[in-house]
C-alpha cells in the first residue's frame, strides 16, 4: 500500500488541459543538485501523511470535479505498489499522469501495457554528455534512452521536460537536448526557482536565465519538436 507525503487538492497546470488533484511520493535515486523537494527526495518527515485508502477516498468526493490524478514525488516508479493504486484510480474513472525521471524503463512499460497511465512525464535532467553532474549521481543512460523510445512509442500523451539551470545548462547543452529528442511531441522548458531550500546549497540564491533568455532558448528549440513551452515564467 502505498503512502503518499503530500497532496496538491486542485491543479489546473500538473495535468496540461485538466483539472486534477497532485500527489506526492517519497524516495528518489537522482540526487539533482537544484532539487528543492528535499524532504520527498530524502524521505523525510513532511508533516503530512496519506494512506492509500485516504486518498482513493479524496478523489472520490471530488470525482464531479475532477479530471485525473497525477502523481509525482520523488520517483513514484520505485514504489512496487503504485501499479495497483493506479489501477484503482483508473476504475473509479480518473485519469492518471505519471512524473518519472526516466530511470525505470520496464516498471513503466508495465504501466503502459495495464492501460494503467494516461500521460507520462520525463524529466530530462540535462544533455547525455552531462547527464551524470545535472542527476547528481551516475545514470544509466541507456535506461533513460529506453524511456525516450518508450514514452514516443507508446501512443500515450507525453511530454519531456527539462529545468533550466544556469550552472548547468549552457544553450548548448539544450540545442544537444533538441537533437537528442529530436521528433518528439512537447518539450518544456521549466524556469528554475533558488529563492528555495535545494539540495545544492551553493545554487540557493543563485541568478537563473531571465523571461527572455529562456523565450530565446524555447526559440531555438522549436525546430527539434512539435510544440515547445517555457513554465515558471
Amino acid at each position: 500500500m502505498l503512502l503518499f507525503k503530500g497532496i496538491q487538492k486542485t491543479t489546473l497546470i500538473d495535468y496540461p488541459g485538466k483539472v486534477a488533484a497532485t500527489l506526492f511520493l517519497p524516495k528518489c535515486n537522482f540526487r539533482c543538485p537544484f532539487c528543492y523537494n528535499l524532504q520527498l527526495v530524502l524521505d523525510k518527515d513532511t508533516g503530512v501523511e496519506i494512506p492509500e485508502k485516504e486518498a482513493l477516498a479524496f478523489l472520490l468526493e471530488r470525482k464531479d470535479f475532477l479530471d485525473g490524478v497525477c502523481i509525482t514525488g520523488g520517483e513514484p516508479l520505485l514504489h512496487s505498489a503504485l501499479p495497483s493504486f493506479c489501477k484503482k484510480a483508473k476504475e473509479a474513472g480518473f485519469l492518471v499522469k505519471i512524473d518519472s525521471n526516466g530511470s525505470f524503463p520496464e516498471k513503466l512499460q508495465h504501466l503502459i501495457e495495464e492501460k494503467l497511465v494516461d500521460y507520462i512525464a520525463v524529466d530530462i535532467k540535462g544533455a547525455r554528455e552531462n547527464y551524470n553532474k545535472a542527476a547528481g549521481v551516475k545514470v544509466v543512460l541507456d535506461k533513460v534512452q529506453q524511456t525516450v523510445d518508450l514514452v514516443r512509442q507508446s501512443g500515450i500523451e507525453y511530454e519531456f521536460r527539462t529545468t533550466v539551470v544556469p550552472k548547468l545548462h549552457s544553450k548548448e547543452d539544450l540545442l544537444s537536448i533538441g537533437e537528442w529528442l529530436q521528433g518528439s511531441s512537447q518539450f518544456f522548458l521549466q524556469q528554475f526557482n533558488s529563492e528555495v531550500p535545494l539540495l545544492d546549497k551553493g545554487l540557493e540564491g543563485s541568478k537563473p536565465y531571465s523571461r527572455e533568455e529562456l523565450q530565446a532558448f524555447a526559440a531555438a528549440l522549436k525546430p527539434f519538436f512539435n510544440k515547445v513551452a517555457v513554465r515558471g515564467i
